[in-house]
């Protein structure tokens, strides 16, 4: 099979997984506003497909590093069928969460299968642990920074709504229905910004790999497939998703939703400035508990958290090990 035949299974693939995150994923940036009724999920969605698609040709910081931080893709041997075993782990694990309306980091099982399909096509030794190392840190500690933000900003905006004076919680409710239609939006680009650019990087890894380029740069054309790919699955919809962390984590009022859409905002612009992938899931899932918290801790449903913390832990091992298998099946059969 040549080497341009790869590469064009690469790029279906790679966009294949950014459609199942636009619908995946997705859904978390847009369900704080659907479950206050802020938008309806119609407007919602689209919106959220217009503005993911923005966000994602607009930067490509994170792109690079997810395409040179966890191994050098010119020095591997097999780097393109790498890709190819990384990419089909990602899309089977977030099928499976999707399935079972679990809200899992698309950005974690990316990260682990691309960790494992190296390791079983070029050795450990070829992990550059030490931004595997880096990557991994910021995906762990972002959930706790965005609950302890989303902490914060809720008490922060309490106190500005206490300061204004006596308001009826149904006025205060209508005016945080409209605050919400613009937080929405900006969590939603910055969604993009930082989401899509992970498969941007998958794809430049590829590129250079099969010395279809040789620094790492992100394509104009690459930029446009990917942000299309993750438009067109964020106009598809992702219910599962949204009822998970709309209404089964705690009831959410228009206030918590701006606060929540705020904190993520804060988090995901702040690590996209400095070209660092972080989980969106984890991050605005992390924001609503912090946020709900700081309301009334018995309000929120920590069995659910317990159970959405388990498939947070469990997704980088797992995605490894699934796509150490996948390659290793694949070279079986070749």
């Amino acid at each position: 099979m040549s080497a341009l035949t790869i590469l064009i299974i690469i790029v279906f693939l790679a966009l294949v997984f950014d459609f199942i995150n636009g619908f995946h994923d997705t859904a978390n940036a847009i369900a704080t506003s659907i479950s206050t009724k802020a938008l309806t999920p119609r407007v919602a969605i689209m919106m959220a497909a217009v503005l993911n698609f923005l966000g994602a040709i607009l930067f490509e910081g994170v792109a690079k590093n997810i395409g040179g931080s966890i191994a050098n893709p010119m020095n591997i041997n097999h780097g393109m069928e790498i890709v190819i075993a990384a990419l089909i782990s990602a899309i089977v694990w977030n099928l499976v969460t999707w399935y079972f309306g679990i809200p899992s980091s698309s950005s974690h099982t990316l990260i682990g299968s691309l960790a494992g399909a190296v390791a079983a096509g070029a050795g450990l030794a070829s992990i550059n642990w030490s931004g595997f190392n880096k990557i991994l840190l910021v995906l762990v500690l972002s959930p706790v920074v965005a609950f302890l933000v989303g902490f914060v900003v809720l008490h922060i905006i309490r106190w500005i709504v206490l300061l204004l004076g006596n308001r009826s919680p149904s006025k205060v409710n209508r005016n945080f229905r409209l605050l919400q239609i613009v937080s929405a939006a900006a969590q939603a680009f910055s969604h993009g910004s930082n989401d899509a650019q992970k498969a941007m990087g998958i794809i430049v890894f590829a590129l250079m790999a099969g010395n279809f380029q040789t620094e790492l740069h992100v394509p104009l054309w690459v930029k446009i497939a990917a942000a299309t790919a993750m438009g067109l699955g964020t106009a598809s919809g992702g219910m599962r998703i949204i009822k998970t962390v709309g209404k089964k984590l705690f009831k959410l009022e228009p206030m918590n939703g701006f606060a929540s859409d705020v904190t993520s905002t804060i988090v995901l612009q702040t690590a996209t400035h400095f070209g660092m992938p972080l989980s969106t899931t984890h991050v605005i899932t992390s924001s609503i508990i912090g946020t709900g918290t700081a309301i009334r801790p018995k309000s929120v449903n920590w069995s659910t958290v317990g159970r959405m913390i388990m498939t947070w832990v469990i997704t980088i091992p797992i995605s490894f090990v699934l796509a150490f298998l996948i390659f290793k099946l694949m070279f079986f059969w070749l």
